[in-house]
């Protein structure tokens, strides 16, 4: 069990995996340009090896080197940043071996996804993150992405899940505000905390309760990311509305097509990384490289 209270709030950056140009191994030195860029930026956290980061296509070895290389290198930088590792599987035992892997590489806490593929009830979503929770050593945040688990957390569940000493939140990309705003009704008395899954809802789940978002788009806009939440939270409220407002479209581009294509043509676009992501993902398709850059471009042309 975890022994100590985390706080959650701001922006986490959910990386991205670079590789090298054939494929077949990670480009350790572009990573960690990229998270030693990051913590410049001032993001309040990092998460490796989540859907953005192409979990599914990384090896054990690989998941397990990536985490504990992030945790390394953003902590040599800044021991305070929050480090949240993905280690979700659709095999409990799975997700387990990986959770303990990422506690012993000093990860702050783990995030775990909805069980993809096989389906199980409420009961047995219950059972899984409660499984986890017991045999992990740092605090699990419940990660809800029904669009690619193919089974969602109920509100029950997610209300039971809370009250799971060791479960302390929850990333919400169902898209559904309602469903979120019932979520933080129903743990407003528990130490829970609810992140937005969805970079385009940043600020309307601040306004109904949340306290950040687990991102997309700060792989690339970082600092104008976490100006959002920081500036919110200070009571400008204004001001948040009108850097949101000017990242929004951006927030669209980078998903015109599936998670993390857009995101990593962008990325190897400002230099950061090759355009490179291994099967069954592809590039982005050409006749959308336009769009994306132009988004872009007048993004960083306009009035900050």
């Amino acid at each position: 069990m975890a022994t100590t209270p985390l706080k959650l709030e701001g922006t986490y950056t959910a990386l991205i995996t670079p590789f090298t140009a054939d494929g077949e191994k990670v480009d350790w030195q572009a990573l960690k340009k990229i998270v030693e860029w990051q913590l410049d930026a001032g993001v309040d956290g990092l998460v490796p090896c989540g859907t953005t980061g192409e979990s599914p296509t990384l090896s054990h070895e690989e998941h397990a080197e990536v985490i504990a290389r992030v945790i390394e290198w953003a902590k040599a930088k800044n021991p305070k940043t929050t480090i949240i590792a993905g280690t979700g599987s659709n095999s409990t035992a799975e997700a387990i071996a990986l959770t303990r892997h990422a506690a012993s590489s000093g990860a702050d806490a783990v995030l775990s996804v909805n069980p993809y593929y096989n389906k199980p009830t409420q009961a047995g979503l219950l059972a899984h993150f409660a499984r986890i929770a017991d045999n992990s050593r740092v605090p699990v945040i419940l990660y809800n992405i029904p669009g690619r688990s193919a089974v969602g957390l109920s509100l029950e569940t997610v209300a039971q899940l809370a009250q799971h000493g060791n479960i302390i939140g929850i990333k919400e990309a169902t898209g559904d505000l309602g469903f979120m705003a019932q979520i933080i009704e129903a743990t407003r008395n528990l130490d829970f905390t609810l992140l937005s899954g969805d970079d385009n809802l940043l600020l309307p789940v601040l306004s109904i309760g949340g306290k950040g978002v687990i991102s997309v788009i700060s792989n690339i806009y970082p600092r104008e990311t976490a100006e959002i939440p920081r500036l919110f939270f200070a009571g400008k409220i204004a001001e948040a509305q009108k850097k949101f407002l000017r990242l929004l479209p951006l927030c669209k581009a980078m998903f015109i097509e599936t998670n993390p294509i857009p995101i990593k043509f962008a990325a190897a676009t400002k230099g950061l990384c090759e355009n490179v992501l291994r099967l069954p993902m592809t590039p982005l398709s050409p006749s959308l490289e336009g769009k994306v850059k132009e988004t872009m471009a007048r993004f960083e042309n306009s009035p900050d």
